[in-house]
Order: structure tokens, then sequence, then C-alpha cells
């Protein structure tokens, strides 16, 4: 399961094109968002993507609203937007739209899995885009920042559940990853996130400190699918292997109903409204990060309560005195 960030989450290695292209997009200098599918081939990998590498190791995949262009209006088919995926989109979970709700982008993921769990024909790689954890801001009338948080968890939750009262859940690993993290306020690094892993042989309620990358996940997947890596950078990665045990634990996962209303909207004058209604929330990564954390820290928080600056961090390996060079 991901969310965005998709040619470095996505294919283990970002072209020179996106390297040299985001920062100007990201800084609002200019330039369009072409990394899921878009413009010309040179933002993809050389090797493609991760679905790529199933296809070519010969192993089923579906998308859920990753690499898909939506229908005009929900209800209406998704077409992918990179030709490996044709006829392995489900055609009726949208992608990117922040009017409409992981909720239901839940219900109709359910509806395939539950015909999956019938025919016995699960794709053995899936990825699942629940987007709507970005938020609008504080745009009069739409969900809080609050709100749409609570229902990205919720569906998240059901997700797990479902799989894990499953026929497949012996046999499943779900990696989670949050989308955007860049710049926002953490105590160690602004470039930090979280990763979720659940499965039978997931440590059950244990926290994970080794420092992963994005292909570190990337490599742990490719790892128990039987492919080889896409690039040196996922070749070389550590895989996730202290988050894994030997010992299964069989016990589904309980979801947790909300605990936040799930329908509260932002109130006329909330603080940042009127830059929320400027900002353009159609596409993801189009608004300047650190004025749209700030603008949600805000809404979290309180308009008094400053936020913190980005902390950038340095990790350094010391070798062994008697380690090679």
């Amino acid at each position: 399961m991901s969310a965005d960030g998709h040619n470095w989450s996505m294919g283990a290695y970002a072209t020179d094109y996106v390297e040299k292209s985001w920062p100007t997009l990201y800084g609002g200098r200019g330039g369009i968002y072409d990394f899921e599918g878009g413009g010309d081939s040179i933002a993809s990998p050389s090797d493609g993507f991760i679905w790529d590498n199933c296809i070519r190791n010969g192993l089923s995949i579906r998308s859920y609203g990753e690499f898909v262009i939506n229908g005009k209006n929900p209800g209406d088919s998704m077409k992918p937007s990179v030709p490996s995926l044709d006829g392995r989109v489900a055609p009726f979970y949208r992608g990117y739209d922040l009017n409409y709700s992981d909720l239901d982008r839940y219900e109709a993921w359910k509806q395939e899995f539950d015909a999956y769990e019938a025919n016995g024909d699960l794709p053995r790689f899936q990825i699942i885009r629940l987007p709507n954890n970005h938020t609008q801001g504080t745009r009069k009338g739409k969900l809080t920042p609050k709100a749409y948080v609570a229902q990205n968890d919720l569906a998240l939750g059901l997700i797990i559940e479902r799989i894990s009262r499953s026929r497949y859940w012996p046999h499943a690993a779900v990696f989670v990853l949050e989308d955007d993290a860049q710049n926002g306020p953490d105590h160690v690094d602004a470039h930090r996130s979280i990763a979720f892993v659940a499965s039978p042989y997931a440590k059950r309620g244990a926290v994970d400190h080794a420092m992963y990358s994005t292909s570190g996940l990337l490599r742990t997947m490719e790892l128990i699918l039987g492919i080889g890596p896409m690039s040196q950078y996922d070749a070389a990665a550590r895989p996730m292997v202290d988050a894994f045990t030997t010992t299964p634990d069989f016990r589904p996962y309980v979801h947790r109903p909300a605990s936040y209303n799930l329908e509260e909207t932002n109130l006329a004058g909330a603080y940042g409204q009127e830059r929320s209604e400027e900002l353009n929330l159609l596409t993801e990564d189009a608004a300047p990060d650190i004025e749209f954390n700030e603008i949600i820290w805000k809404s979290v928080r309180g308009p008094g309560s400053p936020m913190p600056a980005p902390v950038r961090s340095a990790f350094v390996r010391i070798p062994a005195a008697d380690e090679e060079d």
C-alpha cells in the first residue's frame, strides 16, 4: 500500500530529469507535475516501477488509484496513465480527488477483494492509494484537516481488518507509507516519515527504530515476492528484516471506530482560509509545502501556536576500527 512520491518510491530511482525539475516545481518557480505517467518517458526510471518488475517476472498486479486518470465524475471508469497498467487498474477506484471519500475508496476496493476471496485469484501485488490525508487546508465548508486524517485512518484500518479476516492473511504482508512528509515539523529530521507493516509475520506491538529508506521497503517487498532489484539503490538498500519474526501470529486485526467527527468542516474565518482557497489542491504536490504545513498546523494546534522550524539532521555511520575501507 502506498501513496505518492512516485518515481523514487515506486521505482527506487529518480531520473536526472526528475532530480533537476522537482525543486523548481515544489518551490513554485515553474514546471508541471508530470511524474505520474504524464509528460515524456524521461520522467520514468529506465527499469520502470515495481509493478513493471512484477510483470517481467510473471506476477499478477492490481492498482487501486495509483497511476490512473480519473473519470470526469465519481462513478466514471478510471484509465491507466502508463501502458504497462492497461487492464490492471481497478476501474471504479477513484484516484487523487479530495472531494471523494477514502471510505468510498475502501468500499470500491472491498468489492473487488470479496470477489477475489470467492474465486481465489487475488493478484500477487496490489497498490492501494488513500490520498485524503493531504487535506484541503482550511477551505470554507470543506472537511477540517482532522476530519480528513480521521477518515483516512479509518479507511486504512478497515482495509487491514478485511485482509486479516480473509483466506489470504497467512501469506499476506502490507506496507504502509505516508505521502508528502517533506519539511514536516519533526523533532529528529524533516525528511523522516513513518512506515507501518501488517502481517502475521510482523512483530506485534513493536517499534523498529532501524533507519530504513523507501528503497529498503521496496527491496523487502521484492524479496518477499521473489523478484530481483530494479536499480543499484534497492539492490543495496537495507531490507526491513528487524520488523519481522519467524513465529507467525494469525490473530485478525480489529479496527478502531473513528473517535473524531468525520463530518467536521472548516468554519468561516479559519486561519489561512483565504490562502487555502488560492492554493492548487487539484493535484498532489502543487501547493507550497511549508506554507501549507503551517495552515494545517494552526488548524490543529490553534492560530496562536507557532509551527516549529524544520529540523535538518545528518546521519553518519562510523565504521569500526578493524573494518575495511
